[in-house]
């Protein structure tokens, strides 16, 4: 990480420095008084917010104000582009869990910096999590165990994370992007639907096997991070996606924003408003970009409307349900990848058909090779298969005691992986962004 960005090592320590200092005047064994322990939670809250807005919204926000300024004939202001420090979205959600559970006395404050340090910038998963809010791994910090088994297990997870990247994710991510650069003229509604799709199983992919890289290299050092992702696509409903997609984030939102602003406590409008709210702001944490706004908007906006009608009745038919959300996923995965939004609401015209006709017609085999269509329906049966085991409980990726057969196939799968990186450009993982 200091390799890549020694500018902000300093920040990286110093911050970790006055949230632990903090903590040590939070906690329970404190004998300051309640409001006083009260006004330093907020003021270690916005502090830890102050930094992420800089580096993460200045650019934004002042983008938008010089043109603002600029349609009202006003000259803008000139400034620097503030650089974003990779993983700042993620560990500052951690250093936030970790001042509000030791304030709530769910968890003891760290003994020793290191051992903070340790919990802030743990690598595995300090640029794209999972999100580990503090009083899960607390415990963790200072007495965990590692196991022979945890080697295996981690290896094995390891594996199946970077197969998950570079086997799928790369290859379907190649179609998506060379759709997503089709021009007006080259562009199709068969193409749209094609880039879209291969789009939302590349995200899926490249972020779930991060996250199962993540868990393994952890159980590797004896740490057991929570799970992110249990086959989101088969969810027959908005809210029930959310218990199953970047599962860590949707904790943390529930836990420590959700939950404050009144939770399932208040009224049937109030709670839509809240949640309407919290993913809009989910929405916002993801990205300051108007698309990443109207995206966490639009599943606030589903969410809140299944929470005052009603989800979808055990009644109706499974596959029904699952194929409505499905698509409503789909179609928001739109406003992920366009570079803007007017290129989102270009993009929808075209899924809807109601595009301009193409006047320099693409060759199919240009867009999609044929290991790329092979992984695409590798991803489909990947994603969906559960549905057809009529098996939706998550009982875990890897076993605590997986069969020597599994192993071999995850080292198969290893070696595989290793032998694409080497004739592969590097794609970066797609939540390094955020």
């Amino acid at each position: 990480y200091g390799w890549g960005a020694p500018t902000i090592i300093p920040l990286l320590i110093g911050m970790s420095l006055f949230d632990f200092l903090l903590g040590k005047r939070l906690s329970p064994d404190n004998t300051i008084r309640r409001s006083r322990k009260k006004q330093l939670l907020a003021f270690g809250i916005a502090a830890n917010l102050s930094l992420l807005f800089y580096y993460k919204y200045w650019n934004f926000l002042l983008g938008e104000f010089n043109s603002l300024l600029s349609s009202l004939g006003f000259s803008g202001f000139m400034w620097s582009e503030v650089l974003l420090p990779i993983g700042i979205s993620f560990f500052t959600f951690q250093k936030i869990s970790y001042l509000v559970d030791v304030y709530r006395g769910t968890a003891n404050p760290a003994t020793t910096f290191t051992e903070y340090a340790l919990y802030v910038a743990l690598f595995p998963q300090l640029i794209a999590g999972p999100i580990v809010r503090y009083h899960e791994i607390a415990e963790q910090l200072h007495s965990r165990k590692v196991r022979s088994e945890d080697f295996a297990i981690g290896i094995t997870r390891f594996s199946i994370g970077l197969g998950k990247k570079v086997l799928i994710a790369d290859f379907v991510g190649q179609v998506a992007d060379g759709v997503f650069a089709l021009s007006i003229g080259e562009q199709t509604t068969f193409f749209a639907w094609l880039g879209i799709l291969c789009y939302t199983f590349q995200i899926y992919f490249d972020f779930s096997g991060y996250s199962d890289m993540a868990i393994g290299l952890g159980r590797l050092f004896g740490f057991r991070f929570p799970e992110n992702f249990h086959h989101p696509y088969i969810s027959e409903s908005i809210r029930e996606f959310w218990t199953r997609w970047h599962i860590t984030l949707s904790n943390w939102m529930k836990e420590y924003l959700y939950i404050p602003l009144g939770g399932n406590r208040v009224s049937s409008q109030r709670n839509a408003l809240n949640l309407w709210i919290v993913f809009l702001l989910s929405g916002v944490w993801h990205g300051a970009s108007w698309n990443f706004i109207v995206w966490g908007g639009y599943h606030g906006f589903f969410m809140s409307l299944e929470r005052l009608v009603g989800a979808p009745t055990k009644r109706q038919n499974t596959i029904y349900r699952t194929i409505i959300t499905f698509f409503l996923v789909v179609f928001s995965w739109v406003l992920f990848r366009a570079d803007s939004l007017s290129d989102a609401l270009t993009y929808y015209t075209y899924l809807f058909g109601l595009g301009a006709p193409a006047t320099k017609p693409v060759m199919l085999g240009e867009l999609l090779q044929p290991r790329s269509f092979v992984m695409l329906l590798l991803a489909c049966v990947l994603s969906f298969y559960p549905l057809l085991q009529r098996k939706k409980e998550y009982t875990g990726l890897v076993s605590e005691s997986p069969s020597l057969i599994f192993q071999c196939s995850a080292f198969c799968v290893l070696v595989l992986s290793l032998s694409a990186l080497a004739g592969l450009d590097y794609t970066p993982f797609l939540y390094f962004r955020f």
